[in-house]
């Protein structure tokens, strides 16, 4: 039975999977039983990488969903519109649809879960290629980890800027000579803002967060901050400190409810029952011990660490972008698709990924950042006399926050580069301390603050 398949977009990833289903050779059986039908593209005339039929083309994206010969709606062009509509469209059409947007996911994945819902028998609406590109993250975490009581999820989800730091860390190279190599390269779009300020990387831990908790959390509350204005002096700090740098998205259980509460997903008002989930989501460069297992993934490689009990910590590691690894991740979710229809004679069945769907489980809330607890690296730019190291320490005391570490590194002139990493301590004690160091007449200035694990 011929399942027929509805292209939006033909760039880099959906040009891979165009290239899979024209090529089913050695794949797994189903695949040969996928025919592309109709592919939307935005120019007729442009050169294309894998040779498709002049008829199959198309610049009207909706012409694809309504085709009646298309039965599943793959949507590989990106942006938030028109794929967010384009979704619906195909979804109140009863197509099943397949994405690779985690950008719309994040910020309008109850809106679609709804829809797939409320459509008749329920429509599939399936995303494995949103996060970590070839990576098999999003069918673990509903499945595979499905018993456990999520701990924590962390990880390096995005190669743009993981390349940008590992180049950093490993040449000493400034940040924007590295970045305009990644542009040259083709790891870094010609704007690059998504990536290195770290909107990217918050898309996907939105998404992770709602697999591993069971509720939604608003994408926008998300405290978000990039590589865009790191120096390359903290990332040869970090190196003599025994860290390397990373843009970590992390999500973690908070234990307890209530207090400092920012955000939810859902109402305003706690449940009484126990169900609501206090989360700290965040994205940030972050200091990294060499020992852990994030610290050695470099280049464009992606990775994420999830701990839950009973199962500990279990990492997920490969390319996380590019058109091999993103369309394999496509063709998969396809194939799941596929697989049900043959089993079933139909593709509709349990509508979008459950953990994502409008009214789970659990509703989850945001704490506000002030409330939650890091360890940090700060440096300083100070003046080189006796006592600015202790007048220092004793903000920090008086402010209740632990030291691990301080030491003074030599700067140009008279000053000194002081930098401090602290044991874990409430994110504002350490503001109150901050604002203490930043009043002394010896201190110049609080050059860079990191979070670190």
């Amino acid at each position: 039975m011929t399942i027929g398949i509805g292209l939006l977009g033909l760039g880099t990833v959906g040009a891979g999977v165009a290239g899979i289903l024209g090529t089913p050779e050695g794949r797994h059986p189903l695949v040969a039983e996928l025919e592309l039908r109709r592919v939307a593209v935005r120019d007729l005339q442009r050169p294309r990488p894998v040779p498709l039929a002049a008829d199959l083309l198309t610049t009207d994206p909706q012409a694809v969903v309504d085709d009646p010969s298309v039965d599943i709606v793959v949507e590989v062009m990106g942006g938030l519109e028109p794929a967010r509509s384009l979704i619906l469209r195909a979804i109140a059409a009863g197509k099943p649809v397949v994405t690779a947007n985690k950008a719309v996911i994040a910020r309008y994945g109850e809106e679609i879960a709804a829809a797939a819902a409320a459509a008749a028998q329920g429509v599939y609406v399936l995303l494995e290629a949103a996060v970590g590109g070839g990576i098999p993250i999003i069918e673990p975490l509903k499945q595979s980890l499905g018993a456990n009581r999520i701990e924590r999820v962390s990880g390096i989800i995005n190669g743009t800027t993981n390349y940008i730091l590992s180049r950093m860390a490993a040449e000493g190279a400034d940040y924007g000579a590295v970045l305009a190599d990644a542009q040259r390269l083709g790891y870094a779009e010609a704007d690059p803002a998504a990536d290195v300020q770290g909107g990217d990387a918050a898309d996907k831990i939105t998404i992770l967060t709602a697999l591993a908790y069971g509720g939604a959390v608003p994408r926008a509350a998300i405290p978000t901050e990039g590589i865009d204005r790191l120096d390359s002096r903290d990332v040869a700090y970090a190196d003599k400190l025994g860290f390397v740098v990373k843009l970590l998205a992390v999500s973690q259980r908070i234990a307890g409810e209530g207090s400092g509460a920012s955000t939810s997903a859902g109402s305003d008002s706690e449940r009484s029952d126990g169900s609501t989930q206090w989360l700290d989501v965040h994205v940030h460069p972050t200091l990294v011990p060499r020992s852990h297992p994030l610290a050695g993934v470099n280049g464009v490689n992606n990775a994420i660490l999830v701990e839950g009990d009973p199962v500990g910590q279990v990492m997920f590691y490969g390319p996380g972008a590019g058109a091999g690894p993103t369309a394999s991740a496509v063709v998969a979710d396809i194939l799941n698709i596929a697989g049900i229809r043959q089993a079933c004679g139909q593709a509709q069945g349990a509508g979008l990924d459950p953990l994502l769907a409008a009214g789970s489980w659990r509703q989850c809330r945001l704490v506000d950042s002030q409330h939650t607890s890091h360890r940090n690296y700060v440096r300083l730019r100070a003046s080189d006399q006796p006592g600015v190291i202790g007048r220092i320490g004793s903000c920090f005391g008086d402010a209740g926050v632990s030291i691990q570490s301080i030491v003074q590194f030599e700067a140009a002139g008279e000053a000194a580069e002081i930098v401090v990493i602290t044991h874990e301590v409430l994110e504002a004690r350490f503001r109150q301390a901050l604002e203490a160091i930043d009043a002394l007449p010896e201190v110049q200035g609080v050059e860079a603050c990191l979070r670190t694990l």
